[in-house]
């Protein structure tokens, strides 16, 4: 069997109700060539099960025989038993809109760069979204990076966070810059994010209606991406991070994409073109001159 162009790899603790809800967001890809190896950091919940009963062979599942206290040790596991060109990973609370893989991958075949970040929107629990974009020096979130594999197999893998003073994702990240490796971001939204950090008791009671409710508005709605990076932009949640002129162009982008797409049905064109014409108008006129 051939490898598969991207190796994806979900850490996880006990927390087997939110596992689903990440899991289908990998398998709702655009880009269909992965492998999903989920990790358990020694689970002693349902967790196999949930994985299990997932009826699709790209989906595998390995449990640690001793909890590592850290998805590093999960997500090493994962390196070792990894086949593909790239490497994803994401929490197993958080979510992927559709063209994840598929952008990351097209940005990183075009450039050469050997590491990606995208736009994350962050969800606190009072409903409150703000973008997170990657730190010069420290890089993003886990859930929205991806690696080319020779990156790990040259500096190795993730470094055991009790004997650090910073978090293994970003001496993982400073060390692959060290190497040379070069860095891109793609500005495109691709991930939500849950912060279990602001969630007090996430992991005793184990949630998962903020993932449900939101995958379901991911799948149901086809101008999820452009409506929500619309709305950062609007509250001028991301200018301050990325050109404007850059960000207007990706949404409008987007629009156009969608808008092609939508003309092609029999009803509802008219009031569709206009609205999403207006969006981009209103959005060029607001930032005309910017950067």
């Amino acid at each position: 069997m051939p490898s598969p162009r991207v190796t994806v790899i979900i850490a996880t603790y006990n927390w087997s109700t939110v596992l689903p809800y990440a899991i289908n967001s990998v398998l709702a890809q655009t880009m269909r060539d992965f492998e999903l190896i989920v990790v358990g950091d020694a689970c002693t919940d349902d967790s196999e099960q949930v994985v299990a009963a997932v009826k699709d062979p790209r989906v595998r599942w390995i449990n640690l025989a001793v909890n590592s206290g850290h998805q590093a040790g999960p997500n090493n596991r994962g390196l070792e038993e990894a086949g593909g060109e790239f490497i994803a990973y994401l929490g197993h609370d958080d979510l992927w809109l559709p063209s994840h893989l598929q952008c990351i991958t097209d940005a990183l075949d075009k450039t050469g760069a050997a590491i990606a970040h995208s736009l994350v929107m962050s969800v606190l629990p009072d409903g409150t979204e703000r973008p997170m974009l990657p730190i010069p020096g420290v890089g993003s979130a886990p859930s929205c990076t991806v690696y080319r594999r020779v990156v790990t197999e040259k500096i190795g893998g993730w470094g055991d966070y009790r004997r650090m003073n910073i978090p293994p994702e970003i001496d993982l990240f400073r060390r692959a810059e060290a190497a040379g490796f070069e860095v891109l971001f793609v500005a495109r939204l691709t991930v939500i994010k849950f912060p279990a950090l602001y969630r007090q008791n996430a992991y005793r009671d184990r949630p998962c209606h903020e993932q449900a409710a939101w995958l379901e508005l991911i799948n149901s709605e086809p101008d999820f991406e452009p409506t929500y990076l619309a709305r950062m932009i609007r509250n001028d949640e991301v200018v301050r991070a990325l050109p404007a002129r850059k960000l207007v162009r990706i949404l409008v982008e987007e629009l156009k994409t969608r808008l092609a797409w939508r003309l092609t049905r029999r009803s509802g064109h008219r009031a569709i073109f206009w609205t999403e014409k207006g969006a981009g108008m209103e959005l060029q006129k607001k930032y005309k001159g910017l950067n």
